[in-house]
């Protein structure tokens, strides 16, 4: 069959109504797609247009959408990625992950830019699609085999496969979804699709081919960026040491989670860093194409070759269950991965249950340290069995049935990530007003704080400035769809900020964030856009764009009844310092979040206020 070309998007949806085993396409105006890009953004867009407030999420009623970006499929450096937009079932509100792999750029050849996804299957399905054919076949053998068998019985050459575990099966709440080595990880997407009945959807390689709208200015624009990402101390860091190169300046700055968040650092904590993990477990590259960070690694553990774990796994499932040997960490990983369970809600509700059972509160065997009794309890949540039964559900809901709010480390109902924001005030209010929950990467001020140490982490001052921001920037970058680790490059080594002296830069961002903040040159992600898809795009059309997707979502939350209150962090980290934390710092979030709601245009309550809505044109 002859292939065709793609000039960044054919503003092509598939509509699969599982229920009826129909499908329809939807078209993509050119209005819809300057608005909200495409990725997260035009997935929200779509969902908010269907999705009625107050659905339950494990009912036939809950959408899944599946979105690609205008550069999915193109060559730009990093842009292997995609997005999946739903009503979480852990959160009950709106939920949102981002993947790496090359499902999303299969999808693209068949010329489709995303999928929605409604109704639900009476028996187990698989979904093939392959250019305007849609098959959906029995998936009867399937359902009950871990994701790595499931993938084995269903892949042929030439495709790329969605893949739930057991654990989606079961309706596990942080159930996620495996897209080869990738996941579709946070919110409990996995357990949507087990509801549905949808073991998996298979994309085949299809006819189309991608190519820029304008291919002198795109060549331009990816040479610029491989030079920055190239050069960028941060992003060569990670290609070196994977994710958990961060590892390290968060243990410096004594903001490792162990034991529940009670402590800051632990005396064996180096062994999962990065550095250390290099050195004793070979690690090589694994990653998604095409990529130029190189952030994906994989290395020998327990006598096999598999993926390192990243960062969050490492703190989430390692420092904070009071585990730190690697190989342990991995196995736990990896007990994840194929049952199909996301590893930071995994190990935030296990280290919950530790504590409650410490405390009294429950009666388990589970206790830090004890990586025999984690691996049985990992098992137990995915199938259900015993105590795994409650422990599926996360830690807000075991919480609230058995006690101990005020240790479940979560916001919204999502577990909180491997950043203890005592010790980075502004991550302290990114994860509070976060959309999907205890999102680090929603802003990740962090970022500035503790790992290039632009911000001072322990004051208030210009935190707000900078969470609003990157929350809409971020919003856009990953409505693109392109990873957010390229803004390292892309934003610190353009010409002005790579010239401007470390002390400059930090005491402009410190005392005058307006200023700093306009001086941010973030040119060639609208510059990608443009030369991909043909529709013009500013840089301030892309940062109102993504002003935009925030605050659309932050109305479909508030819709669901999400309030000030909700904009919160666990009493723990308000209340309680750490017990080797010789500062006893607590994270000040009151004065940050009062001056967050004025520069947002929230009312006293958190809900955007209708001049807000009209200006950016959700409302019109």
């Amino acid at each position: 069959m002859p292939v065709k070309e793609i000039t960044g998007t054919l503003n092509n949806m598939l509509e699969i109504d599982l229920s009826k085993k129909i499908f329809s396409s939807i078209s993509i105006s050119d209005k819809e797609r300057q608005m909200y890009l495409g990725g997260k953004g035009l997935g929200l867009k779509l969902l908010y247009d269907r999705l009625k407030p107050g659905i339950d999420p494990l009912s036939e009623d809950n959408l899944i959408v599946i979105m690609t970006g205008v550069l999915t499929g193109t060559n730009a450096p990093c842009s292997g990625r995609f997005h999946a937009v739903f009503k979480s079932p852990l959160t009950k509100i709106m939920g949102s992950s981002s993947c790496g792999g090359s499902f999303g750029r299969q999808l693209k050849t068949n010329g489709w830019d995303g999928i929605i996804l409604k109704g639900k299957s009476d028996t187990p399905v698989t979904l093939q699609i392959h250019d305007d054919k849609i098959n959906f076949f029995d998936a009867s053998s399937l359902w009950g085999k871990e994701i790595e068998e499931a993938q084995t019985a269903i892949s042929t050459k030439n495709q790329e496969t969605l893949v739930i575990g057991p654990a989606g099966e079961n309706l596990v709440r942080f159930a996620n979804v495996a897209s080869g080595h990738r996941y579709l990880g946070r919110g409990g997407l996995g357990s949507v699709m087990g509801s549905k009945n949808l073991k998996a959807i298979v994309a085949l390689k299809g006819r189309y081919k991608v190519v820029p709208f304008d291919k002198k200015g795109f060549q331009k624009s990816k040479a610029r960026a491989s030079k920055y990402i190239n050069r960028n101390p941060t992003t060569l860091s990670m290609r070196q040491f994977g994710t958990a190169a961060n590892a390290n300046p968060i243990i410096k700055n004594n903001m490792l989670p162990v034991n529940n968040f009670t402590y800051g650092n632990h005396p064996d904590a180096a062994n999962i860093t990065g550095e250390v993990i290099k050195e004793n477990h070979n690690t090589t590259h694994h990653t998604c194409k095409p990529c130029s960070i190189l952030c994906g690694h994989k290395g020998m553990f327990n006598g096999k070759q598999t993926p390192v774990p990243e960062y969050e796994t490492l703190a989430l499932l390692g420092a904070n269950l009071g585990i730190f040997d690697p190989n342990d960490i991995s196995l736990f990983s990896d007990i994840c991965n194929q049952k199909g369970m996301d590893t930071i809600t995994a190990g935030g509700t296990l280290a919950w249950v530790m504590e409650a059972t410490e405390k009294g509160l429950v009666n388990t065997d589970l206790k830090f340290g004890s990586s025999g009794q984690i691996v049985k309890a990992l098992k137990n949540i995915a199938e259900l069995e015993g105590f795994g039964k409650e422990m599926a559900k996360g830690s807000r809901a075991l919480s609230n049935k058995f006690g101990g709010k005020e240790f479940a480390i979560q916001v919204k109902g999502l577990e909180m990530a491997g950043y203890d924001p005592r010790g980075a005030w502004g991550q302290g209010l990114g994860y509070a007003v976060a959309n999907r929950g205890a999102c680090h990467l929603s802003s990740f001020p962090v970022g500035f704080e503790n790992i290039l140490n632009l911000l001072k982490p322990d004051t208030i001052r210009a935190k707000p400035e900078f969470v609003k921001f990157f929350e809409n920037f971020y919003a856009a970058i990953n409505s693109m769809d392109i990873c957010q680790f390229t803004a390292y490059g892309l934003t610190l080594e353009v010409p002005l900020t790579k010239m401007t002296p470390h002390f400059v830069l930090g005491f402009l961002m410190q005392n005058i964030p307006v200023l700093a903040l306009s001086l941010v040159d973030f040119s060639l992600y609208p510059k990608f856009f443009s030369a991909a898809s043909g529709v013009s795009l500013s840089s301030r059309d892309f940062l109102k764009a993504g002003e935009r997707i925030h605050i659309l979502e932050r109305l479909m939350n508030t819709n669901e009844g999400i309030r000030k209150t909700d904009d919160t962090l666990p009493g723990r980290l308000l209340s309680e310092s750490q017990k080797n934390d010789p500062e006893k710092r607590l994270v000040p979030l009151e004065p940050m979040l009062e001056k967050y709601y004025k520069l947002r245009g929230y009312d006293k309550e958190g809900i955007p206020k209708q001049k807000l809505l009209k200006k950016l044109k959700i409302l019109l």
